[in-house]
């Protein structure tokens, strides 16, 4: 097996990275649980074993935690610390900028500055070439490319050549990540126009940060087995970060709230 093949070797490259979490998230959900998890482990270790490698020290701790589980879950972002991802690639899993909710979206915001609700290829190797050069490290152009094309084919669930908000932040560490909270509570087209209409009482097209605390509210009476109502702080804190000098606009909203988009 190609994916077991990589696993043996001392550095593990941007495209071999990008197979082995497409063969082990076989259900295509963004993260690794249950079953997925288990073969990894199981993989893992008949590969360093083959291989004539220990596990590393991350692979030790990685084991240790979830070998016995069956309610652990990683994402893309603990897979590439575990995993001796080649180091530039690997930066972007690193990245300061990503560390929270709340920085993620304000990462994004800056780069969906006309709220159009997506990156495109442009777009994401710009994002991916300012975090190298924060980190003071320069690639070549067709390497950048590379690293586009490559987190494009990781994160595009529809196939459309660009980046959605909840694509994208597949970036964030798995308990960073509260747009997986809400994933369980998407309204339709016409369920999001009434319950932004109904805090929208002037028409303005946003909302402020009051208007939003009593919207989340209402959604966390409507889906409690979803969504903690003493997390609304850190909700509202995260989604206010799409703002724009407190005006949270209808399109931004829908992109977390709506099943589909803006």
């Amino acid at each position: 097996m190609a994916v077991e093949t990589y696993m043996q070797g001392k550095e593990i490259s941007a495209s071999q990275f990008f197979e082995i979490w497409h063969h082990y998230d076989s259900d295509g959900s963004g993260y690794l649980d249950g079953k997925e998890l288990q073969n990894l482990i199981q993989d893992l270790q008949q590969a360093r074993k083959k291989g004539g490698l220990d596990l590393t020290p991350e692979m030790k701790k990685f084991v240790d935690q979830y070998g016995k589980s069956s309610d652990g879950k990683i994402g893309i972002v603990e897979l590439a610390q575990i995993l001796p991802t080649e180091e530039n690639f690997l930066l972007f899993f690193r990245c300061q900028q990503l560390k929270s909710s709340e920085d993620f979206m304000q990462t994004w915001r800056k780069y969906d500055s006309d709220h159009s609700g997506y990156m495109d290829a442009e777009e994401l190797k710009g994002f991916l070439k300012d975090l190298l050069q924060k980190a003071n490290k320069q690639i070549d152009d067709s390497k950048l490319t590379e690293y586009t094309d490559i987190m494009l084919r990781m994160f595009d669930e529809n196939n459309d050549g660009k980046l959605e908000l909840t694509e994208m932040a597949k970036l964030l560490p798995v308990q960073e990540n509260f747009l997986l909270k809400f994933k369980g509570v998407k309204m339709s087209q016409n369920e999001f126009s009434k319950a932004f209409e109904s805090f929208d009482l002037d028409g303005s097209g946003f909302i402020d940060e009051q208007e939003l605390d009593a919207l989340l509210k209402s959604l966390c009476e409507k889906n409690k087995s979803e969504l903690d109502i003493n997390n609304i702080a850190t909700y509202k804190k995260s989604i206010m970060a799409l703002s724009d000098k407190g005006k949270l606009f209808r399109n931004d909203l829908a992109l977390i709230l709506c099943a589909g988009g803006n």
